[in-house]
């Protein structure tokens, strides 16, 4: 289902809400349209206690699948946040213990990572690609730089507190990627999510036409609270669109430090 969450990715969320209102409204006129020509047909007015029944199960199993949805959501943007925090620190424990090694290394290694902070910093949905390419580089060099150090004089626990941080934050690079990129609500999560909100709404439009109400004026509002959930959950699921973001303020914050540590 990666086409699916390809081509839903692509559109803006504002489209996302609208074709989501316009889709659970038009279920509705559907329904009811369907109960009034089964009235017309029969003649009389199905019983309203098992239709209702119906109904309300199938609403709270719509609930259900979007609190599901809701959690996958919310748990990878945790994630996320979590991981920006996890590389802030590496990044900054990384530059203060490039003061232990030798002066040369040092000097270049702490400037390459006041560089690398200044590329993470300046990531959005627009350059990714980019981005991830400079970060990649970084990486290279700064371990071209660390390979420098076997041929130096120096104490080798230090040398290898140094590698095993470095060694962390490029891990964490890693990470941050495959979650923010890859890690999406399912395909087939948001199918069975659209499929149900289409059939609870076609029931709520069918009951309201079995019971004789030509226009449901309450059904818009329930498309409209529908919407906004769907509306919020892809706005989590989505990296640098929107209003809600994971805040850079630890990387930030590592390049003050930074600043308040260079010579």
């Amino acid at each position: 289902m990666n086409w699916f969450n390809h081509y839903f990715g692509l559109l803006p969320l504002g489209a996302v809400f609208l074709l989501t209102l316009a889709l659970c409204i038009a279920e509705t006129e559907v329904g009811a349209a369907l109960a009034r020509l089964v009235l017309r047909r029969n003649g009389a007015k199905d019983p309203d206690a098992p239709l209702g029944s119906l109904v309300g199960a199938m609403l709270g199993l719509l609930a259900f699948i979007l609190a599901f949805t809701f959690g996958i959501a919310t748990s990878r943007f945790d994630a996320r946040r979590q991981l920006v925090l996890d590389e802030a620190n590496a990044i900054g424990t990384t530059y203060l213990r490039a003061d232990l090694l030798p002066p040369k290394e040092g000097a270049e290694i702490r400037r390459l990572l006041r560089e690398y902070v200044d590329v993470r910093l300046n990531i959005n949905v627009d350059n990714t690609g980019e981005v991830l390419a400079k970060s990649n580089g970084l990486h290279d060099r700064l371990w071209s730089q660390t390979k420098l150090l076997a041929q130096e004089q120096m104490d080798s626990e230090l040398r290898s507190i140094f590698i095993v941080s470095l060694n962390e934050m490029i891990d964490l690079h890693q990470s941050r990627m495959t979650v923010g990129l890859q890690y999406r609500v399912p395909g087939v999560v948001w199918l069975a999510l659209y499929a149900l909100s289409s059939l609870s709404m076609l029931a709520v439009g069918y009951q309201g036409g079995m019971a004789g109400v030509r226009r449901l004026m309450g059904a818009p509002v329930l498309a409209a609270a529908f919407s906004l959930v769907i509306l919020l959950i892809a706005d989590i699921d989505r990296i640098g669109e929107g209003q809600i973001r994971v805040s850079q303020q630890p990387i930030a914050d590592v390049r003050e430090m930074m600043q308040r540590n260079s010579p």
